[in-house]
């Protein structure tokens, strides 16, 4: 695919996805923001955490570099999603599968366990940080592609 090109979403994509992690300040908002950036219009997108956490700078840098602003990102939690439908769930972290299952126990959503290291965990000089967000943003990048892209 040439640079800048669109992926063409395959037939049997789910209309609307949410990504689950810990905290909704790395993981699941970069696969949110990928999945918008990438499938634009065509998949409804939204992410949460199991805990309320804060925005991270590395992550909105490493966005930025991908050409998404992730600036205005507010990290929320599954309980501020309330009681929307998705068609699918992704959760990145054992303790968001966890309580995803648990959320959505009386509704019929898929939910797919993608395991994502969380980058945050890194020590190192700075660019050794940045390179294990990177990691982490190409990574769900590749993911997305294979699981929704024709």
């Amino acid at each position: 695919m040439a640079s800048g090109d669109k992926p063409v979403l395959a037939e049997n994509s789910p209309a609307s996805v949410l990504f689950v992690c810990a905290m909704n300040a790395i993981r699941s908002p970069m696969a949110e923001f990928l999945v918008k950036d990438l499938f634009r219009q065509k998949i409804f997108a939204q992410s949460a955490g199991v805990h309320a956490g804060e925005p991270d700078g590395f992550m909105i840098s490493v966005m930025k570099e991908r050409g998404i602003n992730m600036s205005t990102h507010e990290p929320r939690t599954l309980e501020e999603i309330g009681e929307s439908y998705f068609d699918l769930i992704v959760t990145l972290s054992p303790e968001a599968h966890h309580r995803s299952l648990e959320f959505i126990r009386s509704q019929a959503i898929d939910v797919e366990y993608w395991p994502t290291a969380d980058p945050s965990t890194v020590a190192g000089r700075r660019e050794q940080v940045l390179q294990a967000y990177r990691d982490v943003r190409d990574s769900l990048e590749n993911r997305i592609r294979q699981r929704f892209e024709e």
